[in-house]
């Protein structure tokens, strides 16, 4: 009976700390922004602080990812190309494609 409470406690130890290990993979894995169709897609992202965003670009021409507080750039994107940007503090940070003006979005960081 005590090995086999014994291989019991094991067993929940070894679930538990894979279910720690899944939730912090999860956290760290990026967020995704596609650039499709002349928009951003979410158009509202949502993240916390030292997570990383990535855009992508699925339209046939450049755009870029300009904040318009001065918080980030990144030059043009080529089709099929992307960015990444690891956020560093929290705000609402307005976006913008300066190759496009009606490609408007918000990156909120926690």
């Amino acid at each position: 009976m005590q090995r086999f409470a014994a291989l019991c406690c094991v067993v929940t130890i070894l679930w538990v700390a894979g279910m720690i290990d899944a939730h912090r993979s999860a956290a760290l894995a990026p967020h995704t922004v596609a650039i499709d169709g002349v928009t951003f897609d979410p158009a509202t992202l949502a993240v916390k602080a030292g997570e990383t965003v990535v855009w992508v670009n699925k339209d046939p021409f450049p755009h870029t990812v300009t904040s318009q507080t001065g918080g980030f750039e990144s030059h043009a994107i080529a089709p099929g190309q992307s960015w990444s940007y690891t956020t560093t503090k929290a705000g609402v940070f307005p976006y913008l494609c300066t190759l496009h003006s009606t490609m408007h979005a918000t990156l909120k960081v926690e």
